[in-house]
């Protein structure tokens, strides 16, 4: 099912929201997180993806991103697949002790699907919603770092490591990400 949350322009700068299908909560293991932190950097290197904030959360992922090559809904499409592929792999080869029901999830959401043959890790959609302004990305960006807060994981936005909240305060992230420079507006 289509949402009114889409990529409408491949060059613009947008709050994307990956899911999991059922809600799973698969990226409480790093093994995981890791997989998807390295799969956002390739991203950046290889396919033109800008990222200026980002959290891996237990079941989902929020970005805020664009594609300097205008293609930022196939770079997305391209991530789900390798990441899906991957995180599959792991899950199939490793102990985890949640792998049979997880596969049965996988299996049975992609039998929801006529796009999927086997398994299907992340929802279709990607929740995209266009940064309009200054004030609704400064918005998005702390609904980011605080995500972790509110879900009770941290006490302090920079405490959470699979986040960009690092970048922001001068130390180095996992990932390569563009800060945003805010411009404060004087009022006369």
């Amino acid at each position: 099912m289509t949402t009114g949350y889409q990529i409408k322009e491949q060059d613009q700068l947008y709050f994307i929201t990956l899911q999991v299908v059922e809600w799973v909560d698969i990226f409480t293991k790093e093994r995981y997180r890791k997989i998807i932190a390295e799969n956002l950097e390739y991203c950046i290197q290889n396919k033109g993806l800008e990222i200026y904030g980002w959290v891996i959360m237990s079941n989902h992922m929020h970005l805020l991103a664009k594609s300097n090559i205008n293609d930022l809904s196939g770079t997305l499409r391209d991530f789900k697949s390798y990441t899906s592929k991957l995180i599959l792999e792991e899950i199939e080869s490793s102990n985890e002790s949640r792998k049979d029901w997880m596969l049965k999830l996988f299996k049975d959401s992609a039998f929801k699907h006529k796009r999927n043959s086997s398994y299907q890790f992340w929802t279709h959609e990607n929740h995209a919603e266009h940064i309009f302004s200054q004030k609704f990305l400064e918005q998005k960006l702390n609904y980011i770092h605080n995500n972790p807060v509110r879900a009770g994981m941290v006490q302090n936005p920079e405490d959470y490591l699979y986040s960009s909240s690092k970048d922001y305060i001068g130390e180095q992230g996992f990932i390569t990400i563009e800060k945003i420079v805010f411009q404060w507006k004087t009022v006369s």
